[in-house]
């Protein structure tokens, strides 16, 4: 492969499953550019790899790295689901907009390839699980909606400027690189393994539960935990795929099974040797009880499948949690080990 033919734009590098798609992709032989304003990212996530640090709406700088790329891996977007609905305005700006930007630059540089981070929250609440591919697509927060509009854009841009694409529709991507030197880490957290994990060491107070009254067997909502890694190598089959592909394709990337909260808290005291202290609170409005991917078409399309288990999840997010209290600030002066920024 020529220099250009090697080289993937990865848009959102310096963030949380960016910096994993990066450095999977240079196992596999590519060359990450990482393009990020680092609003939501970190500097230090980025290490050892090219950054550009631009946003993804400035044209000028877009033209220019693409100019170097074959395809592009886009993961810059905002992806908080409560703060979706109390600021709709931020998520179809930053989402939508700079995510048409993007689209637009792409084209205009004549890049042809184009992986795009999508989400099971464009589903909505199904009403059966698990969740294929066929399941409707009815958004129920500005988050889901935002992410939708680009499946759709994608769509557009295929039949119109022969734009290949796959929009990669994630469940709860969890847990960090086995190495230890890059995983999880965002300004305010909200996933329910870093808090957790907070919980356990006292860098934060008990974790909330969100209802426990589901009708699940235990009472806990059951999630879909696919670790990051997994997440990561099936973004490159993608891109591989994509040489064969003509349009815009679309696969959920999940484990095909589900943990409730319950069971999530146990794995979590099993591998830490501590108890994680929690409340049990009211549910949160519009979670379903059950979001569990049919990973079957990704498994045929790709030939990927996840292989970590929810264990594995938990010990490298431990790992990581650990690696942060040894390194006490990031490069970005962030105060990690007070979860919150300083």
């Amino acid at each position: 492969m020529s220099a250009r033919e090697s080289s993937i734009l990865v848009v959102g590098g310096a963030g949380y499953i960016g910096c994993h798609a990066a450095h999977a992709l240079r196992r596999s032989g590519y060359e990450a550019i990482l393009y990020d304003n680092l609003s939501r990212g970190h500097r230090f996530l980025a290490e050892g790899f090219e950054l550009i640090e631009a946003d993804v709406a400035d044209p000028v700088q877009l033209a220019r790295a693409l100019k170097r790329v074959s395809g592009v891996m886009h993961f810059a977007a905002d992806s908080q689901v409560g703060e979706s609905v109390e600021n709709p305005r931020k998520y179809f700006s930053n989402n939508v907009e700079g995510g048409l930007a993007l689209l637009n630059a792409v084209v205009d540089a004549g890049v042809h390839k184009f992986i795009f981070s999508s989400t099971c929250a464009v589903y909505g609440i199904p009403a059966k699980v698990p969740i294929t591919e066929a399941t409707p697509r009815q958004p129920v927060n500005p988050y889901g909606m935002s992410k939708l509009f680009l499946e759709n854009a994608l769509e557009a841009y295929a039949r119109s400027y022969h734009l290949r694409s796959m929009s990669l529709r994630y469940f709860n991507a969890a847990g960090a690189d086995e190495g230890g030197n890059i995983g999880e880490l965002h300004r305010p957290e909200s996933h329910v393994i870093p808090l957790a994990l907070k919980a356990v060491t006292g860098e934060r107070g008990p974790l909330e539960v969100f209802g426990a009254d589901y009708p699940t067997p235990d009472g806990t909502c059951i999630r879909d935990y696919i670790h990051v890694n997994d997440l990561a190598e099936a973004h490159v089959l993608a891109l591989k795929r994509l040489d064969s592909v003509d349009g815009a394709a679309r696969l959920n990337l999940g484990t095909g099974t589900g943990a409730s909260v319950q069971e999530l808290i146990a794995t979590i005291e099993e591998v830490t040797g501590k108890i994680v202290p929690r409340r049990v609170g009211p549910r949160r409005a519009g979670d379903p009880p059950e979001l569990v991917a049919d990973p079957s078409r990704a498994h045929a399309a790709l030939g990927w499948k996840a292989v970590r288990s929810l264990r594995d999840i938990v010990q490298t997010a431990w790992q990581w949690e650990q690696t942060l209290g040894a390194r006490g600030k990031d490069a970005a002066g962030v105060a990690v080990t007070q979860g919150k920024e300083s």
